[in-house]
This record gives structure tokens, sequence and C-alpha cells, in this order.
């Protein structure tokens, strides 16, 4: 059986013994010289202007890999993207259309770092195309998305690992040794919250004309057509429905992971969240700037917290898991775990601090997959990023639906129409959802 310890101490510490450095990537280039052509991995990445570059930059760091190919709508991404690789010696084709990057012989492996919306047919494409796949959280929009993506892995056999990272740093693994020793008793209530004081108010601002060089029609894709608005382009197309879910699908997926995973759960009995613009009533943003969503499991519930422009969460922390047992409760963020006793029913654990690259560690783990093809390697496969994905939307549907909701396990739905409904995803611009067969 595949060991996720010992991996992860093994690749700590090779990352420091390597001798490169990490916060410049490029100097690992002499490694990759020694590398047979043979040998190395031809890596494309769609879109470039955010995650998508900080993973390429991530992945490049393993001597195996090479870039050979860089995807944007944006042109002016695109050309800065494309004269950062130069000065390292670096030279890439470079595609408007990620279609003709899927073509392309000289790419093995697919980042995708584009908007949500985009996930479920990039994915889906790239793995028809024989492609390897680095997807970005949440990987689907909605959750007919995320079990489409899901089907697609298996039909076309294919190593998809989802860019939920915290799944490789070890101190979130250790923290989950403890909470599964059972030293905390019964864990009745768990917790996962995301405090964001940083992002402030969205200011309306009207449709303007598609700025020079963006290729609009390719970035809206299967979305609804809309004038361009600079609001909703670039980062915060995360705040509008027609491409993201908010903070419940940004930092949701990242968190509710791991509250999930301690608790061994897959879906709730049921969900109900209340919550809305209340920091910015008259902002540019659609989803809710301060939201509360409890999900019901058999013996405990699950709380979602979220709030933008607050930075004070619980315990202090501005992001986080609790668990939170008869014994005491143990608290972890990326920050690092600690246990706080409940009198004196148990040993207080002092804060285990966070160590090791989650990010690097993620892609070594990805890497090491696509060579081995053993895909029960994989930290974060695309099965575990669509459940998790699944549920968040879950929260996201009793936000829209202003109801609690009831999930049926063995027929996949929930018990309430207006609930199902929002299960599904929409395709628009001549885009059809992909078929996987």
């Amino acid at each position: 059986m595949y060991n996720r310890r010992k991996f992860l101490a093994t690749s700590s510490r090779a990352l420091v013994g390597s001798g490169i450095s990490f916060a410049l990537p490029w100097e690992s280039l002499q490694a990759k010289s020694l590398v047979s052509a043979n040998d190395r991995i031809q890596v494309g990445v769609i879109g470039v202007n955010g995650m998508g570059w900080s993973d390429l930059r991530s992945i490049l760091k393993i001597p195996e890999v090479v870039v050979t190919a860089l995807c944007d709508v944006d042109e002016n991404v695109l050309a800065r993207r494309k004269d950062e690789l130069a000065k390292a010696n670096i030279q890439v084709t470079t595609y408007t259309d990620y279609r003709k990057l899927l073509d392309s012989a000289d790419v093995d492996v697919v980042i995708i770092g584009t908007p949500d919306h985009w996930h479920c047919l990039q994915m889906v494409d790239a793995c028809q195309a024989g492609k390897d796949v680095y997807v970005e959280k949440p990987v689907g929009n909605s959750i007919q998305e995320c079990r489409l993506m899901s089907s697609a892995q298996v039909r076309y056999n294919r190593a998809v690992q989802c860019g939920q990272w915290q799944r490789s740093v070890p101190h979130f693994v250790d923290a989950l040794d403890f909470i599964r020793s059972g030293k905390l008793g019964k864990i009745r209530t768990v917790k996962a919250w995301a405090y964001q004081g940083w992002m402030t108010n969205i200011l309306q601002k009207p449709d303007s004309a598609v700025p020079a060089g963006v290729h609009y029609d390719l970035w809206l894709g299967p979305a609804t057509s809309r004038p361009f608005n600079e609001n909703r382009f670039h980062f915060n197309f995360r705040w509008f429905w027609d491409y993201a879910g908010g903070l419940m699908t940004d930092w949701g997926v990242h968190l509710i992971d791991y509250a999930l995973l301690g608790m061994d759960a897959r879906y709730p009995k049921s969900v109900m969240a209340l919550g809305g613009k209340y920091a910015y009533p008259d902002g540019a943003h659609e989803t809710p700037d301060t939201l509360a969503a409890v999900y019901e499991f058999d013996g405990y519930n699950m709380i979602w917290e979220q709030a933008q422009s607050i930075s004070n969460g619980n315990y202090g922390r501005d992001h986080g898991i609790s668990y939170i047992g008869n014994n005491g409760t143990l608290v972890l963020n990326r920050g690092g775990w600690e246990v706080i006793p409940d009198e004196k029913r148990m040993e207080a654990v002092p804060l285990q601090p966070q160590r090791g690259s989650g990010l690097d560690l993620h892609m070594i783990n990805f890497i090491e997959a696509v060579k081995s093809r053993r895909f029960e390697q994989l930290a974060c496969p695309i099965q575990a990023g669509a459940h998790v994905a699944e549920v968040c939307q879950m929260g996201n549907i009793a936000y829209k639906t202003n109801d609690r909701i009831h999930w049926n396990t063995e027929s996949g739905n929930f018990a309430e129409k207006p609930a199902n409904q929002l299960m599904e995803a929409h395709y628009h611009n001549g885009y059809n959802l992909p078929r996987v067969g």
C-alpha cells in the first residue's frame, strides 16, 4: 500500500538536499541538463495569470520537467510570461486557444489554471487528447461537472491531480493522524472558516470595450454571454456565479476537505446556509461576503463560516479547521496545529509548526504518479477533488434555495426539486457539456 507519510518525509529530504533554491526555480536548469531527452516530461499551461503561473514555477523545480507551451486568452499576460521564461533561456510556443495546445505532440502534461467555469471542459478535452492533467481547484463549477470529470479520468485512464496542495503538507497529515488516534474523544462539532480581511469592496464599474489583446469570447467560453466588465475579469471572477462560487469554493475546498478527511466523511444528510452581502450591500460582487453553513452528519455537525473584510476568525486565526471533541479541540491551519484540552481531560499539544512547501511536494507527488502510472499514489486525485467540490456546492445550493436541503446518498440527489436543478451545468455560446464515452 502507498505510504503517504513515507512519501512526504522522503520528498521533503529530497527538496532540502537538492541544492536548488526554491525561491528562484530557474536555478534548477543545471539539473535539467542532466536529464536525457527520453525522460523529460513536457508541460503546457492553460491560464498563466495566477495559480497557473505559480503551478508552473513549482513544477519546473523538478529536473525531469520542461515547459513547452503556454496558453492564455489575454495576449498581454501571455507575452509577459513568455518574456519571463526567455530570460531563463526557456523558449515556448504560445496559444490563445487551448485546443491548439492540446493538439501539440510536444505536450505530455497539462496544467489548468483557468477560471472555474472552464475546468471541466478543458480537463475532459485534455484527457481525451491523451494528456495527464493537473487541474486547479475547485475542479468543477457544478455537481454535474464534478461527476463528469471523475468519469473522464476513469474512461481515458490519465493521471489527474487536483490542486488541493494542503494534502501534501506534512503537518496537515500529522494532524489527521492525531485526530484518528481517538485522543480527542468523541468529536461532536467540526468547524472550518475563512475570514479574509484583505478582501475589500468591489466598486461598481460600467461595462466597457474589450481591452486590446483580450480574446473575450474565449474567456467567456461556456458561460452566459455578457458585455465585458473589468470587475468580472481576471482575479475577481471568483465573486460571480457565472464563473465560480465565491469563498465557499475558493477557500472552502481547501478547508472543508480536511474537515471531511478528519471525520472520514462522504456526504451530509442535510445542509442549510444563511448569509448575504452584509459587508458591502452595494458592491459589484454576487456571491455572499458573509455566510454560515451547517452540514448535518450522523453524530456531529460541520460548520462553515466565511467573511470578507474581517480577519479575526475562530481561535484568533483568519482561517482553519477545528475538531471539537469531548476531551479537547485540535485547531489546524496553514501555520500548524495544536490541541487545546477541555479542562484536564487530556494533555495540551503545543503548536506543531508548518514545514515544507505544500505546492512543491504536491507537484512531486503528481509527477511521480505520471511516471509510475500508479494513480493511487496521487495525494488528491480527481475523485477526491470532485468530492469536496460537490460538498461545497451543496452549501452554495442551500444558500441559493434559502432552505434546508436533504441529500439522498443512494440516488445521488436532493429531496428538493429546486436544489436538484442547481446541480446541473448550463453551457452557452455554442459550447456543450462534454460527453464521456
